[in-house]
């Protein structure tokens, strides 16, 4: 029998950290354990009312199961259009700036495929989202990592990247609000970026998925927004998050016509755009009324102080973050970040992420995303006060 051979390509696109940690949990629900589940970042919430009626409405209409544009729908572009000129005080062309998407993963994949020759160098974060690695890989790509430390705010440090790889750069990867570390970037950082983008002639790619889940007032601003931005790069957005809406795959790319043009002429050989119903749930999440957002964010908030102040109360420290859905937590334990997930997994019965899941600095870190109510959540601190008392 003939084995079935792996492409090159294919080299590096590994999830076994995930893999496994997604096994260990399951085994512990077989075996009849409650097991309180903070390691996939999937919202637990449905969306607002006004958002399901739209796709109900909309799904019903038997005139609506045919292909759709792949740019998408001109009412979609335009509505996108006026969210982000409301929220950010950025102008977009509709017809022109704006792309949709299969959610924001579906952009992060094939971006790289636009824009980049076998060899050519991509910068990205480390840590950072598996895909912003695997998409370059698949491309062909060079890697090269930018290391997110906390003594720096989790910014790269654009002055330790040197001048040979920068000639050689053709795409910056970019994620603030971020995930997994939940860091944030001041606009200040956005302009050197932009800077370093026109004297060396590549594009910005900006992850912007978690413009909406901030707190205490903070307000984060767009990459776009920089003068310049929209010459040198995107910003990429998704509904999963932010209207509770991940399993619809739906999400946009926006910022140079030139990228955008690109991405579409990919798009256009590979799918048939987002399904007309999911075009109307987005339509009527962006354009209608945004109370169901700011109460997410609030209860991603009380989430947030219950596990942070909880957990102080136990001796372990960990940062607030302003925006996100997760915590980047110190390991509280002289062990891995792999040891420990494993180890708190078997003795407390909460499933997190290892850090260096996410890249090599994120060791001595766990990801926990806030996706349990407030009660469990404060049964998870009980069991890990009573695990490290006997630690």
């Amino acid at each position: 029998m003939k084995i079935v051979g792996q492409a090159a390509r294919m080299n590096g696109l590994m999830s076994a950290i995930f893999t496994q940690m997604d096994d260990l949990r399951q085994a512990r629900v077989c075996e009849g354990k409650d097991v309180i589940t903070l390691s996939i970042g999937s919202p637990d919430m449905p969306p607002a009312k006004h958002i399901m009626r739209a796709l109900t409405e909309a799904v019903n209409d038997a005139e609506r199961y045919g292909y759709t544009l792949s740019k998408g729908n001109a009412d979609l572009l335009d509505v996108i259009a006026s969210w982000y000129r409301q929220k950010f005080n950025v102008g977009l062309d509709a017809r022109n700036e704006i792309h949709s998407l299969m959610g924001s993963q579906d952009g992060l994949a094939h971006l790289s495929l636009c824009l980049v020759n076998p060899g050519d160098v991509v910068l990205v974060p480390d840590p950072g989202y598996p895909i912003y690695t695997a998409g370059p890989l698949i491309a062909g790509a060079e890697i090269h990592y930018m290391p997110l430390r906390p003594e720096n705010h989790y910014l790269p440090d654009l002055s330790a990247i040197s001048e040979d790889v920068l000639r050689r750069t053709k795409l910056m990867i970019l994620n603030y609000p971020n995930n997994p570390l939940a860091a944030i970037a001041p606009k200040e950082f956005f302009a050197q970026v932009v800077n370093l983008a026109q004297r060396y002639s590549f594009v910005v790619c900006h992850d912007f998925a978690y413009s909406e889940l901030v707190f205490d007032g903070y307000r984060p601003d767009s990459f776009l927004s920089v003068p310049g931005a929209k010459e040198v790069g995107i910003e990429l957005h998704s509904l999963s998050k932010t209207y509770n809406m991940a399993g619809c795959r739906i999400g946009f790319a926006v910022g140079n016509a030139r990228v955008i043009e690109l991405l579409g002429r990919l798009k256009s050989n590979i799918d048939y755009g987002v399904f007309y119903p999911v075009q109307q749930a987005a339509i009527a999440a962006l354009s209608g009324s945004q109370q169901c957002v700011k109460d997410l964010a609030a209860m991603y908030q009380r989430r947030r102080d219950v596990l942070v102040d909880g957990l102080k109360r136990t001796g372990w420290n960990i940062p607030k973050p302003k925006a996100s859905m997760f915590l980047w937590a110190p390991v509280p334990t002289r062990q891995s970040s792999l040891a420990f997930t494993v180890d708190l997994l078997q003795n407390t019965g909460i499933a997190v992420i290892p850090g260096i899941a996410f890249g090599a600095c994120g060791e001595g870190f766990v990801r926990i995303a806030l996706v349990q109510p407030e009660d469990r959540l404060a049964e998870g601190v009980n069991r890990v006060a009573s695990w490290l008392e006997k630690l």
